[in-house]
């Protein structure tokens, strides 16, 4: 794949990122962080008049839309911290040693710089945690890159405004020009991603666009990371014990983690394996009460909601339990309310190919599992990679000394093989914004597993780490220099330590 001509406009932006990077890389670790937080004070500063754009495009709740913007305020701000703190360049000197185990050994000292210019391809369902300035704008800034951001089209004036609050913010705070700059429209972006000035790729969306722009980056003459969250079911195993012992609790959740942002989360638990003949069906019924209706984002996803939730309902063996629907209004969005069916597993397997894709919207389905079944052999069998896994036990059986123990911990081992994070008496629509967070999972959960775009972790998939070998000090980044002038924590080996290799293993 050769790359093509840019317009006058793209190619100006390419420019300008390309000019900004060796700049924006020089900034000390504490520049960019008083800029990370002066881009969430202002944007604390607009959440008034930026949550009214965003509820008219999204239909989302202002509840749930000046939430959002507190969180993307929290993930800037932990990103600051992050780059205070240091321990994400990993910074590592070995000293030269004479006496070194396979021969002398020179000065090694190795750190992580910026990639360079990234592109990111903003989310709907997130217009502010995972958009213009969300998760992986700000892991990519933190990281000394230069950021082109791809607005999404169903919040096309609420990319305009955010952009224009997060330019003057970095301006003000001294970032270089072309620091952070918005493009619209597909195949910009697209252009903008084949371009080989451009150093790496972010993304979160459905699995098939995910793909295109992975296939990419990847057939570029040059190729580049591409990190994609794209698509994930979130199955869930509960347990007889648990229904017996909190079956009210079990549905009431449930219920929440299904229809909240009309089940617009990737993180949505799309299935939820229960035993046959379980009183939770019942439970969940009784919890549904008056369930309102909720806007779906955009037209698209209304319809491409409505054929899978058609698809599902009248599939083989599916009968429903909380019968739900979606009206279209004159302007062609769609208004959902909660579907909840439930199959055996016999029907389940037996329509597999309709019923296991992803529903994005407020629609689960209850599988409905015979005594006896090894639920650690259907991760394997119905899914490939997932966001996350759930289990719901009992007091007794999160002793993990119950009669079913071992079949638990085969469970446990099972998901852990699929998806990147495993909760406990949980749902999987809370994802803490937290150093150890992990948010991402194997194919199609993500295109690369490796990593996370949610927490300070993210922030590694925008550096490459670099070894300086008897390196004069005058030429060492700060980083790795003796006197430590950045202070961040350096990993130490000096000579004759290498002779102690393995005395720990012999403990």
């Amino acid at each position: 794949m050769t790359a093509e001509a840019l317009s006058p406009e793209l190619e100006n932006i390419v420019a300008n990122a390309t000019a900004a990077a060796p700049a924006l890389a020089a900034t000390s670790p504490k520049a960019r962080a008083h800029a990370l937080v002066a881009v969430a004070d202002a944007l604390e500063a607009a959440k008034a008049s930026l949550v009214e754009i965003a509820m008219r495009e999204t239909g989302l709740t202002d509840v749930r839309l000046n939430g959002e913007v507190t969180r993307t305020a929290v993930q800037l701000r932990l990103f600051a911290d992050t780059l205070v703190d240091g321990s994400y360049l990993d910074a590592r000197i070995d000293y030269a040693d004479p006496e070194f185990a396979l021969g002398v050994r020179p000065d090694i000292r190795r750190t992580h710089v910026p990639v360079g210019p990234v592109i990111n391809f903003s989310a709907s369902n997130f217009p502010f945690a995972f958009s213009v300035m969300g998760g992986d704008s700000a892991a990519i800034l933190a990281a000394g890159c230069p950021l082109i951001v791809k607005a999404h089209s169903g919040h096309p004036d609420l990319s305009d405004a955010t952009a224009e609050v997060a330019t003057s913010a970095l301006t003000a705070a001294g970032m270089p020009a072309g620091t952070f700059q918005l493009i619209h429209g597909r195949e910009a972006g697209v252009a903008v991603l084949k371009d080989p000035r451009v150093k790496a790729g972010a993304f979160t969306g459905s699995i098939n666009v995910g793909r295109l722009l992975a296939d990419i980056a990847a057939s570029r003459p040059a190729p580049i990371p591409f990190y994609g969250e794209l698509g994930s079911v979130n199955p869930v195993f509960i347990t007889a014990a648990a229904i017996e012992e909190r079956a009210v609790d079990i549905a009431s959740g449930y219920l929440v983690s299904v229809s909240g942002s009309a089940g617009q989360l990737c993180t949505k638990p799309g299935f939820a394996f229960i035993p046959e003949g379980s009183a939770l069906p019942e439970a969940i019924q009784a919890a549904a009460g008056e369930l309102s209706e909720h806007r779906l984002l955009d037209p698209r996803i209304a319809r491409s909601f409505n054929e899978r939730r058609e698809a599902i309902v009248t599939a083989s063996g599916v009968r429903p339990v909380i019968e739900g629907g979606i009206r279209f209004d004159e302007a062609g969005h769609g208004w959902a309310t909660p579907t909840i069916v439930a199959v055996s597993l016999e029907d389940f397997r037996a329509n597999k190919e309709a019923l296991v894709e992803e529903a994005f919207g407020p629609l689960s389905i209850l599988v409905e599992t015979p005594e006896g079944t090894d639920l650690a052999a259907l991760m394997p069998e119905f899914y490939e990679g997932n966001l996350t896994g759930t289990l719901h036990l009992s007091s007794n059986e999160a002793t993990g000394e119950t009669a079913n123990a071992a079949e638990l911990r085969a469970l446990v081992e099972a998901l852990s093989q699929q998806v990147g994070r495993v909760l406990f008496n949980g749902w999987s629509t809370g994802v803490a914004v937290t150093p150890a967070q992990q948010h991402g999972g194997p194919w199609p959960a993500t295109t690369n597993d490796t990593s996370t775009s949610v927490g300070s972790s993210a922030i590694k998939r925008f550096l490459r780490p670099v070894a300086y070998q008897n390196a004069p000090a005058a030429f060492l980044p700060e980083t790795l220099r003796d006197a430590n002038p950045l202070g961040v924590p350096q990993a130490l080996a000096r000579a004759g330590e290498s002779q102690a290799w393995g005395t720990a293993a012999q403990g």
